[in-house]
Parts: structure tokens; C-alpha cells; sequence
């Protein structure tokens, strides 16, 4: 049962030892250093990875779905401790809990931070940082697209057949999809680090905020992210390829295939659209008549921060937090959206909330007209009950999981405000909290050495879809 994992885990391991040499090349040149903690770094997970595969390789032709959910959890822990390293031996951190932070919020794409002045880190480490934020992208991306609809998680199914092909087995069918998202991923990144370098960026910025965008990361290489560069061209291109990387990645190899674009994946991309729209003009129009903004200024702030949120990106072009009570409560529903299915985003995601409508629907018609059939669509879809109790389940985990652990960081002393908003923005992957504390313009330095564990844990939680983590706890799931 173990060997496929450990070689999974082991190549994994091996992929991020050697991503680590970017940074280590890079820092070596700044410094006219013949050596790097980045070396030190990738040596160690270069070994480790390197050992585990060759002691583990074996021919995979079928991953069963306990190995799933153990490939995907063990997976991501292990290299997170891993990327965590270059923070402590870089000393840009004083403890592994900051450097576990750090290195979750980076791998989980969630953007927040324990960095008090990220424009006083070394460039190398800024680096790193979006690389993690690059990585755990395309992760997600892959295991969402590739494992979730196999195992079934939060109503995931209902895309299983949408990625499937002749072959039945898993290996070559997780390797064709891979291949194409991996490429769907790079042509993106390419594109963003070339539209932010023509908009103003020099080649340092434009690449680090490459990644994080396109990722919807939220990592940035300055203390007020985009508010930095006060450019209304630099946040459109963000505003773009923050879109471009919520819409799933199977659409646009769809869109280049021709073929499948009324598939059911894909009528969440509509569906998006419209919740965007909504939003941003809700959002406008009280900028307009509580800030008294002109229109032009309340569309570019309330696109921008409304797309970051709602994707999960976690940047911010001003503190929009000082907009009004009422900000608070629209962004705590703006990170609780998501984006779509087989994206980069986290939180809960479109489909979802669409299953959840749709049930509520016909719940009401149910109420008035009880002897009619009424089944539960999704555009020209019925949705299977099977999918809607899992998503129902999903739901009812999500929120007990954001309850427990709100409620454990207010037994450390946290009050229920702040414990409250660092676990949402935790769990939804977004990054910034909705109050001032931990809002856009803070940072998360401020919660205990344990509460940093507790949130990294709601950061994992969120990122995986909450039951693949929960289902290794249970006692059937170990049984035999």
C-alpha cells in the first residue's frame, strides 16, 4: 500500500529540491557567494526525495482510493516541511512555526503572512516565496482536475466523466491530463510576467508577481502589494490573469480542442461571470454614494479588490477595509465564493454553491406543489442525489471545521473576531483577515506560536477540500 505513495512522495520531494537551486543560483550571483542556505536546502530534500523514490520504485499501474487520499495529504505535509527550510536557514524567520506559516500560506496559494516588512527580505527569499505560491498552484490544479473527481470529494464526481478517455487505468490518464495543464499553466504565467513587465514592472517584480497572480497566490513582493505600484494598468493585467487562473483549465483545453464547452464544468464559467458582475457593482455603487467616489475611481478600486477576494488571490489596491462597516461583511462573502472547479482558487467554488441553489429551488417549489417531480439541474444537467448529499456534506464539514477551529484559537486568548477572520481567511485560502488586525495592510505576525500551527492546519484543511484531510482521521479509513 505504502510504495506507490513514497515514490510519489519521494519524486515530489526531488521536484521541489531542485526548484530550490532558482533561488540558490539567484542568490549566489547577488552576493558573489560561492554558497547558499538554498543549496543547503535542496541537498537535503534532493536526498531525502531521491532516496525515498529509488527505495520505493515500482511500476504504478492503479491507485486505489485510500492511496489517493494518502498520496495527497502526506504529500503536501512533507513539502511543506520542506519548503520551510530556506525561511529558518535564511534566518528570515525566528521559529519554525513562523517558517511553517510561511511556507503553507505559499504552497497552499493563501498569501498571508508573518513577515512584518517583506521589502527588508532578501530577493532570493521573495523568490521562493512566489515559487511556493507557482508550485502549489499547479498542484492544486492537478489534483483537483485529476484526483478529486476519482475520490469523490465534495461532489466532485459529477466531473468524472468529463476526464476520462480510452484508457481506464490511472498512470497514462494522469499524465495526459497533467501534461496539458501544466502547459496551459506556463503559457498563462508567460503571458502575465510579460504584460507586467510592458505595464512598468522591472523583470524582478513582473516575474514574482507572475506567479502569485496567476496562481491567485497573493504573495507580492512589497509591504502594500499592489497599492505599491499605483498603476490602474498594472491592476487591470492583475485583474485579468486573476480571472484567467480562476476559470478551470480544462476549459481552455477544451476551448483549443473545440470541443466539450457546454460541458458541465464549464457552465460554472458563466456562473462566475455573473456573481463577478453582481458584486462589483453592489461594491461600486457603495463607494459611490458612502464614499462619494467618482465612478472611474470606484470601478478600478472595486473591480480589483473584488476579483482578489473572490478568487482568493488576496492582493489589495488600498485598505478596503476603511470603505465602511459594511466592507467587512461583503468580503467575508466575497472569499467564501470561490472560483470555479479545476482552478487555481480556493474556497468553496462556484459548482457548489450552484448545487446548493438549485437544491434550495427546488426545496421551495417542493413546499407549495409537493407531488411534483422536480429534478435538480445545473444548466441542461441533473445532478444526481449522490452529488448533492456530497456537497451538502462538504458544506456541513467546511463550516463545523471553521467553527472548531475559530473556537481553538479563542481558547488561546484570541477574541472571537480575530479568531473568527483568521481562520476564514485561512480555510477560504484567501490570505488577508476581514478586520484590522490581520486585514490588507497587517500581517499574521502578531497570533501565538501554536495558533500559526492551528491556522497552517485551516490553510491545508481549506486547500484540500476539508474531507480528503478528515477522511484519514477516521477508524474505517485504516481498517484492513
Amino acid at each position: 500500500m505504502w510504495q506507490p505513495i513514497l515514490m510519489i512522495d519521494g519524486y515530489l520531494m526531488s521536484i521541489l529540491g531542485l526548484s530550490m537551486l532558482i533561488p540558490a543560483e539567484y542568490d549566489m550571483y547577488l552576493h558573489k557567494a560561492q554558497w547558499s542556505p538554498f543549496v543547503t536546502s535542496a541537498i537535503i530534500s534532493l536526498f531525502l526525495g531521491i532516496m525515498l523514490f529509488l527505495a520505493n520504485r515500482t511500476a504504478i499501474k492503479k491507485i486505489s482510493i485510500r492511496q489517493g487520499y494518502l498520496i495527497t495529504v502526506v504529500s503536501w505535509l512533507c513539502m511543506v516541511l520542506l519548503a520551510a527550510i530556506p525561511f529558518m536557514l535564511t534566518k528570515t524567520v525566528t521559529g519554525f512555526s513562523d517558517a511553517f506559516f510561511e511556507a503553507m500560506s505559499g504552497l497552499t496559494s493563501t498569501g498571508g503572512t508573518i513577515l512584518k516588512n517583506i521589502e527588508s527580505v532578501s530577493p532570493p527569499v521573495l523568490l521562493w516565496r512566489s515559487m511556493l505560491n507557482g508550485l502549489g498552484g499547479i498542484g492544486i490544479v492537478i489534483f483537483a482536475v485529476a484526483l478529486l473527481p476519482y475520490l469523490g470529494i465534495g461532489g466532485m464526481q459529477i466531473f468524472q466523466r468529463e476526464n476520462s478517455d480510452s484508457d481506464d487505468k490511472f498512470m497514462p490518464k494522469f499524465s495526459y491530463i497533467a501534461k496539458r495543464i501544466i502547459a496551459v499553466y506556463l503559457f498563462l504565467l508567460i503571458a502575465c510576467i510579460c504584460c507586467f513587465y510592458w505595464a512598468g514592472m522591472n523583470w524582478f517584480d513582473a516575474i514574482n508577481h507572475g506567479l502569485t497572480t496567476t496562481s491567485t497566490g497573493g504573495f507580492s513582493t512589497k509591504n502594500n502589494s499592489f497599492a505599491y505600484f499605483d498603476s490602474a494598468k498594472i491592476e487591470m493585467i492583475a485583474v485579468v490573469f486573476m480571472i484567467l487562473g480562476s476559470l478551470p483549465m480544462t476549459f481552455y483545453i477544451a476551448l483549443w480542442q473545440s470541443k466539450k464547452l457546454h460541458s458541465s464544468r464549464n457552465i460554472q464559467v458563466l456562473a462566475f461571470f455573473k456573481i463577478l458582475i453582481i458584486y462589483i457593482t453592489a461594491v461600486c455603487l457603495c463607494l459611490i454614494f458612502t464614499k462619494n467616489m467618482d465612478i472611474l475611481s470606484s470601478l478600478r478600486y472595486a473591480i480589483f479588490n473584488v476579483v482578489s477576494l473572490v478568487t482568493s488571490s488576496g492582493f489589495s489596491s488600498t485598505d478596503y477595509l476603511a470603505w465602511g462597516a459594511w466592507s467587512g461583511t461583503f468580503f467575508i462573502i466575497f472569499s467564501l465564493t470561490g472560483g470555479c472547479t479545476g482552478s487555481t482558487t480556493g474556497s468553496i467554488k462556484i459548482f457548489r454553491w450552484q448545487i446548493f441553489v438549485a437544491f434550495l429551488k427546488r426545496s421551495l417549489i417542493g413546499a407549495t406543489e409537493p407531488n411534483r417531480i422536480i429534478p435538480i439541474k445545473i444548466g441542461s444537467y441533473n445532478v444526481e442525489n449522490h452529488v448533492v448529499s456530497s456537497v451538502f456534506i462538504f458544506l456541513s464539514a467546511y463550516f463545523v471545521c471553521t467553527g472548531c477551529f475559530t473556537l481553538i484559537l479563542a481558547l488561546m486568548g484570541l477574541d472571537f473576531s480575530t479568531a473568527f477572520s483568521s481562520i476564514l481567511a485561512c480555510i477560504t485560502n484567501t490570505g488577508p483577515g476581514t478586520i484590522a488586525i490581520n486585514g490588507p495592510t497587517a500581517n499574521y505576525a502578531f497570533l501565538p506560536p501554536l495558533a500559526k500551527i492551528v491556522c497552517g492546519g485551516a490553510m491545508l484543511i481549506g486547500r484540500l477540500d476539508v474531507l480528503t484531510v478528515l477522511v484519514i482521521f477516521t477508524r474505517s479509513f485504516w481498517k484492513n
